[in-house]
């Protein structure tokens, strides 16, 4: 089946929304559902709407279950839980553990991942996602938005099956993939490197799985959010008309590159580098040689989601690619955590444009401790202050000229000098 809704140019209305879902359960007889909605990292996705309807239309007539899509994440919180998704009961929400609950189903073979690779990756890596995934579901609804990505070049799709419930193996494995082969490559991009890896894994090992792919398009100006496109159907169909319409709405190409990007992170959504630094990955490509990134987050109080993957960030820092790549060849606690290592080169500007974390929860020491240059959040909000700044160039009042965005999250831009 196949179900498609859009406004490009304006923003689907909830009863738009509720219809097209409601029309994708016509037909089917359902006794036990798995909804797998991304966390609230992806707040602006819409998916808590879109979970929520699923989750009424669905009660009293069968079991459902929502496991959200945490990849590494920590657990999502009651508060966060009900700010996302509304009134559906907590004890609902079953908490993916990428490190311990998790099976093997096959594994990709070394000549296809160098063949794919360009030579760039020679092993072969064992696919794992979580064991709810085969309890006897009717209907699996992976629902989550489609929007550029430093890992996979457009998200979503089979990476919230084999990246949000997958294992340790292959979340380490498929993120050093796309990092060797160079991120900004692959964003914004369809058919990358490890688009690839992820649509070999879902065909060849779980293809008879019961899976409809619920996807959104959407944007944020000024925090309201706007659905674009709801996406909903099986195989490859729904992704590739959801990366058109994400490629025409969340990329924007600028006429010069940028000295000076001054970006927010809201401190309900980031709370970590890890997730802070898409900051980084979404602006690189816009931003000039010599120039600075200066990241505006009052809510950072940590390095990394995990402790340990926190650990080997405050251990090793963005140290920028080369020496990243030199130090998970020699080290052994890089070699047994390679989303980490593919963070830390993710994280860098390689020496290109400073990075400027500006906050309140975290030390000058820690900040520095990582390379990264530190700014005290209050004083830089008195000059940058979000809720007066537009998206996009603003001129200062002593001249001075900046490119701000509210929320890097929700698109990639990329200077035309890069393109």
């Amino acid at each position: 089946m196949y179900l498609e809704a859009c406004a490009p140019e304006g923003s689907l209305s909830p009863g738009e929304i509720r219809a097209a879902l409601m029309k994708s359960l016509e037909g089917r007889t359902l006794k036990k559902v798995l909804l797998v909605p991304p966390d609230f990292t992806r707040f602006h996705s819409n998916a808590g709407y879109i979970t929520n309807v699923y989750y009424h239309a669905l009660e009293g007539i069968a079991q459902v279950d929502i496991m959200p899509a945490l990849g590494t994440h920590v657990r999502m919180t009651e508060a966060e839980c009900a700010e996302m998704f509304g009134d559906i009961p907590y004890e609902t929400f079953l908490e993916h553990r990428w490190r311990t609950d998790v099976v093997k189903v096959g594994t990709v073979p070394k000549e296809f991942l160098e063949e794919i690779s360009e030579g760039t990756w020679t092993e072969p890596i064992d696919c794992e996602v979580n064991k709810i995934l085969f309890e006897g579901y009717d209907l699996i609804l992976s629902i989550g938005q489609v929007v550029p990505h430093e890992v996979v070049g457009m998200s979503n799709h089979s990476k919230n099956i084999l990246v949000g419930l997958g294992g340790s193996k292959f979340i380490n494995a498929s993120h050093m993939v796309g990092a060797l082969y160079g991120l900004e490559r692959m964003m914004g991009r369809d058919n990358t490197v490890t688009r690839k890896l992820f649509d070999y894994c879902i065909t060849k090992f779980l293809g008879d799985l019961p899976i409809l792919w619920v996807l959104t398009v959407t944007t944020a100006p000024g925090g309201v959010i706007r659905t674009h496109g709801l996406f909903i159907g099986e195989g490859r169909r729904p992704l590739e008309a959801a990366i058109s319409l994400s490629q025409r709405k969340n990329l924007d190409i600028l006429d010069r590159p940028i000295k000076k990007c001054v970006v927010y992170l809201t401190p309900k959504e980031f709370k970590s580098t890890w997730l802070g630094n898409k900051s980084v990955y979404r602006t690189r490509m816009a931003i000039a040689d010599g120039g600075e990134l200066l990241v505006l987050a009052p809510g950072i109080e940590k390095f990394g989601e995990d402790e340990g993957v926190d650990k080997l960030i405050r251990k090793y820092g963005y140290c920028g690619r080369e020496k990243v790549l030199k130090l998970y060849r020699a080290e052994q606690d890089l070699k047994e955590n390679l989303s980490a290592a593919a963070h830390l080169i993710h994280g860098s500007s390689d020496g290109r444009f400073k990075i400027t974390y500006a906050v309140k929860n975290i030390s000058k020491e820690e900040i520095e401790g990582v390379n990264f240059a530190y700014a005290d959040y209050d004083e830089e909000v008195k000059r940058y202050d979000p809720e007066k700044l537009a998206l996009g160039w603003n001129i200062m009042p002593d001249g001075e000229e900046i490119f701000f965005i509210p929320n890097p999250a929700l698109g990639l831009w990329i200077s035309k000098d890069r393109l």
